[in-house]
């Protein structure tokens, strides 16, 4: 067996677990070896029976005198033994578990970790970890018998149906004591001694079966340093493989064609448009693809600044591409595309999986073609393609953007995004990208007024929207994070239900709609139309408006427990008022009055910077949270953590030297290959 071994071939796993264990993300040894622990409960206060006190959280060690089922007059089962040690005995209780009694052996000696409570007026131990001390495991700390459930920090993992904490550290513990003697470190030792690392076998030791609490900083300061060195490096290894394509043609700029197509424009780019533009044309003009990442905010301007790389494309003979994760936003992208570039003589045709408005002949003879997915899948429909813009690129992953890209002869790419990400961060997640950022907003644009809005003033804030759409031809958003009811978030305003209350008991004299993501693509635009055009007053919908709905007719945000959401998101929300000449507002309501997240939520009411609120909620929310990382295709970090702005840059060094002599290091050239396989994705 090696590193790369299926789980299925352990002993004691076999197809089944190996099948819950995918859900996890594990189907290799290694997987398995690499699932750590996100806490550790403290069993390690060792305590004689006879001085427990009530809340305490021990361990005791004991002789099995018997064990018991009882059951209640309402008929619940109770199991109840007596242990006993030298100094005395105690009572431990399970609830509804019969098995128990034929687990335990009378007689034979066992450690219970848990908390001392009363039940009725006698002191005892409820459901305790329990470990039969004559048949614990061997760990590779000590040269004995020591326990791995008991008696000790026991790491908790993360979990899936059928697979406990306890049945993972009974397959971790005798895969390190086999593993780790012949293991061999990837990371060069030099490396080691310049960020003081401990070497990986001892990491794996602390972090899965630790003795103390600084064995787990030493493990988790090691193991955090090699994730994050794994995606730097994979992000570079990227770049270099990009760069070494050669263009059969760099774009030649024609920069007073560029300057007739600016000087139409009915606004003058900002300083950022233009520097942004300046980073992009210099690309072109080289014999490497561009590969570039253009992050602004929501309203920034980004989509002027891929039409002059578009147009410079199209003077140089070539088509363009460009692909949206929504048909909303491809078709936004493909009217305002028209409106600017059609005037110079481009033919922009819109290709999506339900609207095939063109023939491939037509498409081939488009200069830019928009589109979602359906992009991927249309076979020889590019004549002469030479520029892909992937817009909120983070929502398509590494393989989907290949495809596209394969569809030309190593085209330029420029990809985009909304979402606000810290620089450093942005760096690590895109580390084959070069990146310019958009980080003023147009000259004229108004702030949208803030507001954080309690339980008490509900009332008053649906009587004051009211009156507003009334009194104007303005039109209102209301965002729902659920579609459906959740038994385990009841407190969230589902859309469905919200839709009902507010069109029969707030609203019932408004017009309203309603929009989600599981609707059909047909009802989407229908419902967004009738809106665009004012035939509705209110639009209800869940955070799929997030992006590529442009009304400059809505001007109120109304943004149902406000509290669930990141501020990133949050501001690309409010980012959909606003987008016209009008006095624009966002309320932001949630039922909680105080603590951290009120706090949070009041940023929203004076910083209206994408960047900025993303540092601030990095610092208080922590990146997961932040960013919705499953939901939007970040990498899901195990122990590292993208608020460790510190140690982020510390890899990037790392991997920037080491990138240009892998050939000088097998095993870590070994690791990165394994590491950048796809994987099963978890459930």
């Amino acid at each position: 067996m090696n590193l790369e071994t299926p789980v299925s071939q352990l002993f004691m796993v076999g197809q089944t677990y190996a099948r819950r264990l995918t859900k996890l993300g594990i189907e290799t040894i290694e997987d398995l070896i690499f699932h750590f622990p996100f806490r550790y409960d403290d069993f390690s206060l060792i305590s004689p029976i006879a001085k427990v006190q009530p809340g305490e959280i021990v361990t005791i060690k004991g002789q099995l005198i018997s064990i018991v089922n009882e059951y209640t007059k309402n008929g619940k089962k109770i199991q109840k033994a007596i242990v006993a040690d030298d100094s005395g005995q105690i009572q431990i209780i399970w609830f509804n578990q019969i098995y128990l009694v034929k687990t335990f052996k009378i007689g034979e000696s066992y450690n219970f970790s848990g908390k001392i409570e009363f039940f009725g007026h006698q002191i005892v131990m409820i459901s305790p970890e329990y470990e039969n001390i004559q048949h614990t495991t061997l760990t590779v700390q000590a040269n004995n018998k020591v326990p791995i459930h008991t008696g000790r920090l026991v790491p908790i993992y993360p979990e899936t149906y059928g697979v406990s904490s306890k049945w993972l550290r009974s397959r971790i513990a005798p895969l390190l004591k086999d593993f780790l003697p012949t293991l061999i470190d990837y990371l060069p030792i030099d490396l080691l001694d310049q960020q003081q690392l401990i070497p990986l076998s001892q990491a794996l030791i602390y972090i899965h079966f630790p003795e103390n609490q600084n064995q787990i900083d030493l493990a988790r300061k090691r193991l955090a340093f090699d994730e994050l060195l794994m995606i730097q490096l994979k992000g570079l290894k990227r770049k270099n493989d990009w760069q070494k394509e050669k263009l059969s043609k760099p774009f030649s700029i024609d920069q007073s064609k560029i300057s007739q197509f600016t000087e139409s424009l009915p606004f003058e780019l900002t300083n950022a448009q233009k520097r942004c533009v300046k980073e992009i044309l210099a690309d072109l003009t080289k014999s490497q693809p561009m590969n570039r990442l253009l992050q602004g905010d929501v309203g920034s301007g980004k989509t002027v600044v891929a039409a002059i790389a578009m147009y410079v494309a199209h003077l140089n003979g070539f088509q363009s591409a460009i692909m949206a994760p929504t048909e909303i936003l491809a078709n936004q992208h493909y009217q305002t595309l028209k409106q600017l570039l059609t005037p110079f003589g481009l033919t922009i045709n819109l290709t999506t999986s339900s609207k095939k408005q063109y023939s491939n002949i037509a498409i081939k003879q488009s200069d830019i073609v928009v589109g979602t997915h359906a992009l991927l899948y249309n076979k020889n429909i590019f004549n002469n393609l030479g520029l892909v813009i992937i817009d909120e690129q983070h929502r398509f992953g590494v393989e989907q953007r290949s495809q596209l890209v394969n569809k030309g002869q190593t085209p330029h790419v420029l990809t985009m995004t909304a979402t606000p990400i810290p620089r450093t961060i942005a760096l690590t997640l895109y580390g084959d990208l070069d990146l310019s950022v958009i980080d003023e907003m147009p000259i004229g644009r108004l702030k949208v007024k803030t507001w954080v809005v309690p339980p008490t003033k509900r009332q008053d804030a649906y009587n004051w929207i009211k009156k507003h759409v009334k009194d104007t031809d303005e039109t209102a958003f209301v965002i729902c994070p659920l579609i459906e009811e959740s038994e385990s978030l009841k407190t969230v305003k589902a859309v469905t239900v919200e839709f009902e209350k507010l069109k029969n008991q707030v609203f019932p004299d408004l017009r309203l709609g309603l929009l989600h993501g599981r609707m059909k693509s047909k009802e989407k635009d229908q419902t967004i139309e009738e809106f665009r055009k004012g035939d509705l007053d209110i639009l209800v919908s869940t955070p799929v408006v997030e992006v590529g709905i442009d009304i400059p007719r809505a001007t109120i945000m109304l943004i149902e427990a406000a509290d669930r959401f990141g501020l990133a998101q949050l501001h690309q929300l409010r980012g959909r008022v606003g987008r016209g000449m009008k006095e624009s507002y966002c309320l932001l309501f949630s039922d909680l009055t105080e603590g951290k997240a009120v706090q949070r939520l009041k940023m929203m009411e004076t910083s209206h910077l994408g960047m900025e609120l993303a540092e601030m909620d990095l610092r208080m929310r922590g990146p997961g949270e932040v960013y919705g990382i499953t939901q939007h295709g970040f990498p899901d970090l195990k122990i590292a953590s993208y608020s460790d702005l510190e140690l982020i840059q510390e890899t990037r060094q790392a991997a920037e030297s080491l990138i240009g002599k892998l050939n000088q290091y097998p095993l870590l050239a070994e690791k990165l290959q394994r590491s950048s396989k796809p994987k099963v994705e978890p459930n």
